[in-house]
This record gives C-alpha cells, structure tokens and sequence, in this order.
C-alpha cells in the first residue's frame, strides 16, 4: 500500500522508450547477435545508507506502468537512421516490452532491495529507467519545491565560473557530454539542463539520452558498461581471456563505430595487459571510470607510447564523478598530448543547492547462474557476492592489491 504521505505519481514519469543511455542499445545489440541465450540477475546497489526502501510501493506502482511502453514509430525512424544499428535488431526491438515480471521488489526494513533476471537481452534495458524513476520519485518527495529554475539558476553560476578560469586556455579540443539520466533530480531538469548548455556552452556536443539527442538534435553519444565485461567472465571458456574476448566481439559489432572502451571492470592494470598493439589500435580510444584520473592518464599515455602508437591520435574519455573544475583540470594536463572527451553524469543533471544525490547503481552479479565480478580501481565500486570467485578472479589476472569489498 502506497502511503499517504508521500506523493504518488498517477501518471507514468517514463513516457518514452528512448529516454534512457544509448550504452544500454550498443550493449543490447550486441547482446541480440552475439548471446541471445544467455541469462542473467542484475541487482540494485546503494552505496549510502539511505532508506529508499520507504518508497518502494511508489516506485514498483511506475515500474508496472513500464508495461506498455514502446518504441514509438517516431523514435524507430530515428534509430533507423543511425549508421551503426542493423535491420534485424532495430525490427525486434519494436516489438519489444519490458516484463515486469522480471522485477523483484522489496522493502527490507527501510533498505530498498530490487533483482532482475531474465535474458540478458532483456534485462539490460531495466537499469537506467529503474535508477532514473528512483532517483525522480526520492527528489520530488524529499524536495517538493525544487524545480528547473533552481537547477539552472546554478548552471549558469558554474558555467560563469568555467569561462572566468579558462581565459588563459585554448579550448578548441574540448568536448563535453551529458552521461546524467540515471541519476537526474528529474526528466524535466535534466531536459532543460541540456537545452541551457545547448545555447550557452560550446564545448557541449552531446548526450547520452538518445530521447534528448533526438529531441535536442544533438549527437547521441555511448561507449560499453561494465556488465559487457562482465558477463564474458563467464561466457569466455578460460577466465583469463575473458576481457579479450570482449573486446573483439564489439570490435565485430561495431568496428570503426562506437570503439571506446571501458578499463576498469577488473582494475586498468589487467585492463592494459589485454590491450595489446591490435585492440589499441582498432580502438579510438578509452573511458575512465574509477581511481585517480591523473594517475589513469598517464598510464594510459604510457601504454600507447610503448605499443610506438601516437597517443594525440586517440581519445581519453573522463567520466567518473566529474564537475565543471575537474574538467578544468585534466584538460589543462593533458590536452596537448591526446583528444579529450568529459561525461558529466550526476554532477551535471542533480547538481542542485541543497540536493544530496542519490548513490545507487544496478550491477550484474550472475551470468548463466554463476558468479560475475567488477574489480574497480576504486575499492568502495567493488561487486561481488562470492568470494571464491573473487579469489579466481585475481588469480587469472594477477591481482594482489584490491581489497574485498563485499
């Protein structure tokens, strides 16, 4: 029973089949030709203490309204139209429709607990739109009078704040994209966020939306999640060469599209071990999700250094937990020795006075039954629930100094 005291959203918050990352397509397609057997269980993690379990009636009430949504004809048009997506998928993606069945929703003495299993075809879509109607159904209880005025009021400070400490720079390789749907204070902010930094901010080229860059005629934009690495942990027939495997099954999915790849599902250390000469140069480059970006960056720039690759023709793509003086940061270091791209994700379309952010993520932890890992280069984004697997995991990558965190 939905209580009385908090706001219930008699409308469905998702209107729209393309409003989530355009990850979780790439990743479906990819899914579709290449495991459309695999299964999977993917689970709602919160890295705070925060009692989310008090809205679960409110949240599992929007995810049934899930049921019908669909690909509209407008929205396959615009896929369509997209060089990298291929006739067969984009047919049974039209016909597709969330299961709710999938869901399994509870309230654990204020903890909020969500698992989905199914298909891994599936159940990769549930994860941004699930996180996104969290996150909406928690801000708009909590601050009921918050609205896009007072996001983009602060925009604005923080884009005066930019321009003023960027006077001495040339920015000319700056490029910035929007990776905020799964964590936004709303659709709503988040739309007129985008539509702010359209007219006001050069250096922004895109989003991660695929409804927003449709709507907003800007460039979609997405690379690969950690789920894609692993789930071949257990889909490779030796462990060890799980990442590689990867990695050539999108480089035949995508080849000269949507090559930027993610290193740190199993720390970027084993990361590089795999990147030899053939995928660091297919790939256009790499994405940073966890650890120092400084310290990441340089590796990287050493890496392609030994391989003899010139690092000024690939591109390093920040993306973890980044704001506007970050990005001011790294681009001052490395802006004259490789190609920059930012993904502002939370810091840009929850970034609110007053507003605490929620810390959640939905990650895999099986696939086909069996144990899945992600061995970040930030202790605190570990996921495991077996530590058997975790001692596996470090033995067929060489791992000595990551820390449980299960």
């Amino acid at each position: 029973m939905i209580k009385n005291y908090f706001k219930k959203f008699e409308y469905p918050i998702l209107k729209h089949f393309l409003d989530t990352d355009a990850y979780k397509l790439y990743m479906q397609q990819a899914v579709f030709y290449s495991y459309y057997n695999i299964n999977v269980v993917a689970k709602l993690i919160c890295r705070d203490n925060d009692y989310l379990g008090y809205y679960s009636d409110l949240i599992m009430y929007q995810i049934k309204m899930m049921d019908n949504l669909k690909l509209s004809d407008i929205e396959f048009k615009y896929i369509s139209s997209l060089p990298f997506f291929k006739k067969d998928y984009i047919n049974w993606l039209k016909k597709f429709r969330y299961d709710t069945n999938q869901i399994k929703l509870n309230n654990y003495y204020g903890k909020l607990q969500i698992s989905i299993s199914g298909p891994w075809r599936e159940v990769i879509l549930w994860e941004v739109p699930i996180l996104a109607l969290i996150s909406e159904i928690v801000h708009k209880n909590r601050n009921s009078k918050i609205n896009s005025k007072h996001a983009i009021n602060y925009l604005y400070e923080k884009i005066d704040h930019f321009k003023k400490n960027t006077n001495d720079l040339d920015l000319s390789k700056l490029k910035i994209i929007d990776f905020g749907t799964r964590r936004r204070f709303s659709y709503t902010v988040h739309f007129n966020i985008i539509k702010t930094l359209i007219k006001e901010f050069p250096w922004f080229i895109g989003s991660s939306n695929y409804h927003i860059a449709r709507l907003l005629k800007i460039e979609p934009v997405g690379t690969q999640s950690h789920e894609w690495f692993q789930a071949h942990q257990q889909i490779s027939k030796k462990l060890k060469y799980s990442q590689r495997l990867a990695l050539k099954i999108w480089l035949d999915q995508y080849d000269n599209h949507l090559n930027i790849a993610l290193t740190d599902c199993i720390t970027s250390d084993a990361f590089l071990n795999d990147f030899n000469f053939e995928f660091a140069n297919r790939y256009k480059g790499v994405r940073h999700d966890s650890g120092n970006p400084f310290i990441w960056g340089e590796k990287i720039l050493n890496h392609y250094n030994k391989l003899g690759i010139n690092p000024i023709k690939k591109t390093l793509l920040f993306s973890d937990n980044l704001n506007f003086n970050k990005i001011i940061y790294l681009y001052r270091h490395f802006s004259n020795r490789v190609n920059l791209i930012f993904g502002l994700g939370t810091k840009l379309t929850c970034d609110i006075p007053h507003i605490k952010p929620l810390n959640i993520v939905i990650k895999l932890i099986k696939c086909n039954n069996k144990p899945v890992a992600k061995l970040s280069d930030s202790p605190g984004k570990t996921v495991c629930y077996d530590k058997d697997f975790i001692l596996s995991l470090k033995k067929a990558f060489n791992i000595c100094n990551i820390k449980n965190n299960f």
